[in-house]
């Protein structure tokens, strides 16, 4: 059946999150403002999420759609989203995050005072976020309400820390993230870098999300190497796509470039493969000068790699002679 057109679809992808995944329904359940879709995309859980979202489904008084894929990562679960929505505007919420009360009343009321006749230069709105104790999370916005980018907020502006904004849903369908990548976390910079450069966004220094620090990250614990090969894209974009932004953070561009090599490196791209990935001399020369950095992180990270294997293979012996 098709769903009920709507303001808001409220999207939460999903892995094997179903002891956080409450925080989101509750939120949801205090909303001030009921014109919105709960839409959650499981990426393959295996703890029971799509029965208890089938239990909230019976009891809720907002509409809730449960939608399962194979295990293919954030990225895809977001554009299957994206492609789901029934509502205008597309408001991601993590599965391990809450809101205020009055988050999306919050979000209309700012979205409503862009007049009529500009809104369809804007891709939408960005709040801050606060911390599990109400403590405001990161560096504020320049001004309470500013109309900007998210390349201007990021290098002129230096705000890089958690936000939380919805997109226009058509918006997000001409920018959808690429799904041939290969496997692991895409950052979710490369398409909002993209957006950024055909649309404005209006920040306000309101914190509308709460973002619980206690909750370790799925990443947490991972090798760099597992998420490299997708991780890498966002700074080889730096390279190649925001260099007329140079001139306000260089050292920003110093980092990306050697951020560059490490997952490269741990991607299996080598030296001669990067250098050619890269499509101006300015790029170029900011690659060749973090090329030693980049690859001293790199190495770092396979002595700490081998270390701990060592260690988990001492461990494993010790609790085998344990048992016998």
């Amino acid at each position: 059946m098709t769903p009920a057109p709507c303001t808001f679809t409220v999207f939460t992808p999903t892995y094997n999150r179903a002891h956080t995944l409450h925080r989101v329904y509750e939120s949801l359940s205090r909303q001030t403002v009921r014109d919105f879709e709960w839409l959650i995309v499981d990426d393959g859980s295996d703890d029971g999420t799509g029965d208890l979202a089938a239990r909230w489904q019976k009891v809720a008084d907002f509409p809730i759609r449960y939608v399962r894929q194979r295990n293919l990562g954030k990225h895809v679960a977001f554009n299957h989203g994206v492609r789901e929505a029934a509502g205008q505007l597309f408001l991601p919420l993590d599965s391990d995050d809450a809101c205020v009360p009055q988050a999306l009343e919050r979000f209309i009321h700012q979205w409503e005072s862009i007049p009529e006749d500009q809104r369809a230069r804007f891709t939408g709105v960005t709040a801050r976020c606060m911390d599990e104790s109400g403590r405001p999370v990161g560096k504020p916005f320049p001004l309470d309400v500013i109309d900007s980018d998210s390349l201007t907020m990021r290098y002129q502006f230096q705000v890089t820390d958690e936000k939380w904004g919805f997109h226009r849903t058509e918006v997000l369908r001409r920018f959808p993230f690429p799904e041939d990548v290969p496997r692991g976390y895409l950052p979710e910079a490369v398409v909002w870098s993209r957006i950024a450069r055909v649309y404005k966004t209006r920040f306000v220094n309101e914190p509308l999300r709460i973002y619980y620090t206690d909750q370790p990250s799925l990443m947490r614990g991972d090798g760099p190497e597992r998420h490299a090969a997708a991780a890498r894209l966002a700074d080889l974009m730096v390279l190649n796509e925001h260099l007329d932004y140079f001139k306000y953070g260089p050292l920003a561009f110093c980092r990306s470039a050697a951020q560059y090599v490490r997952l490269s490196m741990h991607a299996g791209t080598g030296p001669a493969g990067q250098f050619a990935e890269i499509g101006s001399m300015l790029g170029k020369l900011l690659w060749m000068i973090a090329y030693p950095v980049g690859l001293a992180v790199y190495l770092r990270d396979r002595r700490t790699a081998r270390r701990q294997a060592r260690l988990s293979d001492h461990d494993h012996s010790i609790t085998v002679s344990s048992r016998s």
